[in-house]
């Protein structure tokens, strides 16, 4: 097997592992039977799933363990850190065991940690094989977490419909079975390679073909698993969607095959038109290491930029904001930077509170008449989560027709949030939940994975698996603030009505007003995330447009020189 199909082959392991790794999107598949279990109030159930989000805080080991480790070594880690984690909350559930109510917060803390470590393994391995076309690689790779509660379902139906417990030993042994299958494609991990813009072109077809096979796996999870309620239907409807899994597989032969073609037929011909690409051939620099300076702008972030601003405002847009893109940035000079915190103030209050939402979806459609649901609302958010992270790689597949900054693009998939919370606060229909779920899950979606892009281009791409794990400190934030308001509203409700039904001890909120203010509060925090993500990109968008008119003059001059 060649180079180019060993790196594609480590691209499909990549889909393998995000794919069933993205556990914490299940919880609320099995959150009331847990609360049911340990006979705990909302609050106490938030701070198990805080505690989940937590180990996002400890992301950035994974990342100085990847500076020590190989790939698979940091992958094993994080399977049996969610082998042990997962197993014991499943013995407790099942009640086999009983465990006071800070260890199973510390089982839910280890379980987070593996989650995180995954995604950073997969983040590195894409930035490392794929440095020119890392955008696309990137979304590709991260949108199959979106997948996973989908997967998760159609599994537990599989094996019994009716048993909730079963999805947390799904959480602890298949990313075990998942990291085992991409063992041997990241053990045999090629070195870095020159490619020349004739492979770049060709890689991008190959891009296309996997998002065209990663859209049909969304939809058919998406419109099928409804049907999956029964056992049988939902083994034959788990056989399918392991063949679309599987279908990437003949990328190696393809590109072999492609290879062959193209040394024996077209080296006999000659020719002049253009070749279609979805990136730049400049972009062959960052395969050299970085953007080289080669008119001898200055990498450093600037107190004030070149152009003269009039007024505070042009002042204070203009100070200490990023001048070019590409420029490593330390832990250190990364906290310094304005750009980082609006940076992180946009994730903060846009990313992250979908997160909280999904977190919170089995209570609110339960609290809302609809418990018989749940599992496909669940799945609605898994599927369109997907379809954003999908949509994340318009900035690369528009780049030559339709060029945007990608934080621009940020603050356009942002817009869906706000005006979902306010949806759900003006009704309470199912019509409604099923609506506000899709559109905060294809917003959350679109920033989790954009993410990953947007902090290697604005603070260096060597340096990606640390500054985002900083990054992403806010989620454990996030979910504790967000989800403890949820709870606090959520509890003062049953408080003010207690309801006859309940799930054995667990007190259970049920009508519109056991979310209502929550939902107000989440639109008016959502609405800052937007601002700080306009604000973000109108400080940015000058040097992503500097970068794009350097490379266009690049290609202009490589293309003359041809």
């Amino acid at each position: 097997m060649g180079v180019q199909s060993r790196e594609w082959m480590i691209l499909i392991a990549t889909t393998w592992v995000q794919a069933f790794t993205g556990t914490n999107f299940d919880f609320s598949s099995y959150s009331s039977t847990l609360k049911s279990v340990l006979g705990i109030s909302q609050v106490q159930l938030n701070y198990l799933s805080v505690a989940s989000d937590m180990g996002k805080a400890f992301g950035w080991c994974s990342g100085v363990f990847l500076m020590y480790f190989p790939p698979w070594a940091v992958m094993f880690m994080a399977a049996f850190f969610g082998l042990f984690g997962y197993g014991v909350q499943w013995l407790v559930i099942k009640e086999v065991i009983t465990l006071p109510y800070f260890l199973v917060f510390l089982l839910c803390l280890v379980a987070g940690c593996s989650i995180c470590w995954f995604n950073t393994v997969c983040y590195v391995l894409c930035i490392r094989n794929f440095p020119t076309n890392r955008a696309l690689a990137l979304s590709l790779s991260i949108s199959f977490n979106g997948v996973s509660a989908a997967l998760y379902t159609l599994i537990a139906n599989a094996i019994n419909p009716d048993d909730d417990t079963l999805y947390l030993f799904l959480n602890a042994f298949v990313p075990l079975f998942a990291s085992s299958l991409a063992f041997i494609p990241i053990l045999r991990q090629p070195a870095l390679q020159l490619l020349s813009t004739d492979a770049i072109s060709r890689d991008s077809f190959i891009f296309i073909v996997l998002n065209v096979l990663a859209v049909i796996t969304g939809l058919y999870l998406l419109l099928l698993n409804s049907l999956s309620s029964e056992a049988l239907r939902a083994r034959i409807l788990l056989v399918g969607a392991s063949i679309l899994l599987l279908l990437p597989l003949c990328l190696p032969g393809i590109v072999c095959g492609r290879n062959w073609a193209h040394r024996t037929i077209h080296s006999s011909f000659c020719f002049d038109s253009s070749t279609f690409s979805l990136v730049n051939p400049d972009d062959l620099d960052l395969h050299k290491e970085l953007i080289e300076s080669d008119q001898n702008i200055s990498l450093s972030v600037s107190p004030f930029f070149v152009t003269n601003k009039e007024g505070l405002f042009g002042k204070v847009m203009e100070k200490g904001r990023l001048t070019v893109l590409g420029e490593e940035h330390s832990a250190r000079l990364l906290v310094r930077q304005w750009d980082f915190w609006l940076y992180y103030m946009t994730y903060f209050c846009g990313g992250t509170i979908g997160l909280v939402y999904s977190n919170n979806l089995g209570q609110i459609a339960q609290s809302l008449g609809y418990h018989s649901q749940i599992s496909t609302v669940v799945t609605l958010y898994s599927s369109f989560s997907f379809f954003g992270r999908l949509l994340s790689a318009a900035p690369d597949f528009l780049r030559d027709k339709v060029y945007f900054a990608r934080t621009g693009w940020l603050a356009v998939a942002l817009l869906p949030t706000p005006i979902a919370f306010f949806l759900l606060a003006a009704s309470g229909s199912e019509a409604a939940l099923r609506a506000a779920t899709a559109m905060i899950a294809l917003s959350s979606g679109f920033v989790f994975s954009a993410a990953v892009s947007i902090t290697s281009e604005l603070f260096g791409p060597n340096s990606a698996s640390v500054n985002h794990n900083i990054l992403i400190t806010n989620i454990p934030i996030g979910s504790l603030l967000y989800g403890l308001l949820a709870a606090l509203v959520y509890d003062s409700n049953v408080r003010i009505a207690p309801q006859e039904n309940s799930l054995d001890e667990a007190m259970v909120c049920m009508g519109r007003d056991c979310y209502l203010q929550t939902f107000i509060c989440w639109g008016c925090i959502s609405l800052v995330g937007l601002i700080s993500s306009f604000l973000l990109f109108l400080r940015t968008g000058p040097a992503y447009d500097e970068d794009y008119e350097r490379n266009r003059s690049r290609a202009q001059l490589s293309y003359t020189t041809k």
